[in-house]
């Protein structure tokens, strides 16, 4: 008999992966990729032994999905960056399900940190860059390790677009929507 949490937590991964690759336009109607050999297509790749590469690969992203009720996000997010180095990605990010929303609703978790060197690539105040993309911050008292910034997954996505165009083409400027 399989593992219902398993299960719960496979069926989390492959709506992330399907509406990312929806979202940033690499697949068609019918949800197959527009080109098979894009490395920006949004995966699940294959575990790799005692070096864990996270559950979704969206690069520059590592993508560590969550289907749980109790939250233990900065926990979370140092297991995702650690997951990101092991892939050989810069960034490692937290997304966690929302009972009972969709997918576009689901919550992305970054660290202090991970968030100010995305936001630094982005050649952007800290300012513009919360508002464009919907931060909200969490401090969990004194201790910064445990300080974490959050937005939607509707959100990441437009943070990925506009990162794989304007960074990774090394275009300067601010993201338009």
């Amino acid at each position: 008999m399989a593992n219902p949490n398993k299960i719960k937590g496979t069926q989390w991964e492959s709506a992330i992966r399907d509406y990312l690759n929806a979202f940033l336009g690499l697949v068609d109607a019918h949800g197959k990729f527009l080109d098979p050999f894009d490395a920006g297509n949004v995966r699940r790749p294959a575990q790799e032994g005692a070096k864990d590469v996270g559950d979704i690969h969206c690069a520059p992203f590592v993508l560590e999905a969550k289907n749980t009720r109790s939250p233990a996000v900065p926990t979370w997010i140092r297991q995702a960056e650690v997951e990101a180095r092991h892939a050989g990605f810069p960034f490692g990010v937290v997304v966690r399900k929302v009972r009972g929303s969709s997918v576009a609703m689901g919550r992305v978790h970054v660290s202090v940190r991970t968030w100010t060197r995305i936001r630094l690539a982005h050649g952007m105040p800290t300012d513009e860059f919360a508002a464009l993309y919907g931060w909200s911050v969490s401090l969990r008292g004194l201790d910064t390790s445990r300080w974490y910034l959050t937005t939607t997954v509707r959100d990441f996505g437009h943070l990925v677009g506009d990162y794989r165009r304007n960074v990774l083409s090394g275009v300067t400027g601010r993201a338009v929507r």
